[in-house]
């Protein structure tokens, strides 16, 4: 879809990948890419499997940007929000392979998808919001909320816990951890179990299962644009 961002369709699902540097980064072009890829994704009717590179799928938002000053910490923050917004009603299957590590928006990634695949290893899953002198927002909030149980959401969000891949499974940041090796080929399997789904029952169903989750989550949105977003450190 962009240089950051690549869309790879196949028969029943797309396959989206997020390349941007070392910490494969969220930044504008990189959400402006995966918005693009999931509606080329909808449009052709594709379960997506979502994935970074080797080692790492993001450690979180573009730093540059977001310590260049409030407001464009704001602006990358809310469109990051508005995504996890988009994935949480997204009429598709959404599967994540995580390919290493998932730090604040990469864990938010995870925590916005329908099945999580994370693989074994010394990697970090997590939110470090308040560890970096961030205040955690609204939108963050709830989308935790929304995923986690209320005691790994005060760990989670309150403590900035990080978890290896084994806990992160229990936290609710992934459904189930693999070998490196079978990351790809295990988020396959899953998307060609899921492509039995009738696409209309589970569109319908995920927006009834997670109504009140959206509309808080698109009221904490609205919440955010009236406070500053800074990292303090």
């Amino acid at each position: 879809m962009n240089e950051f961002v690549s869309y790879q369709p196949k028969e029943n699902y797309a396959i989206i990948t997020i390349n941007n540097g070392k910490a494969n980064a969220i930044s504008h072009e990189v959400i402006e890419g995966l918005n693009t890829s999931l509606d080329k994704a909808e449009q052709e009717d594709k379960i997506v499997i979502l994935t970074g590179t080797q080692g790492i799928f993001s450690g979180g938002f573009d730093l540059k940007v977001m310590t260049k000053s409030p407001e464009s910490a704001l602006e990358l923050v809310t469109k990051g929000s508005q995504l996890s917004l988009k994935m949480l009603s997204f009429p598709k299957p959404i599967i994540v392979a995580c390919n290493g590590h998932a730090i604040a928006k990469g864990a938010f990634l995870l925590l916005s998808a329908d099945y999580r695949i994370g693989v074994k290893g010394d990697f970090k899953i997590g939110l470090n919001e308040v560890m970096i002198g961030m205040t955690m927002h609204n939108a963050g909030i709830a989308i935790a909320k929304s995923r986690l149980s209320e005691v790994y959401v005060n760990r989670a969000v309150n403590n900035a816990e990080i978890f290896n891949p084994k806990d992160a499974v229990k936290a609710g940041f992934l459904d189930v951890i693999v070998p490196e090796e079978a990351l790809l080929p295990t988020a396959i399997k899953v998307a060609n179990m899921f492509s039995k789904l009738n696409r209309k029952a589970h569109a319908a169903t995920k927006l009834k299962v997670r109504k009140p989750h959206l509309k808080a989550l698109a009221k904490a949105i609205e919440l955010d644009l009236k406070i500053s977003i800074a990292i303090d450190g």
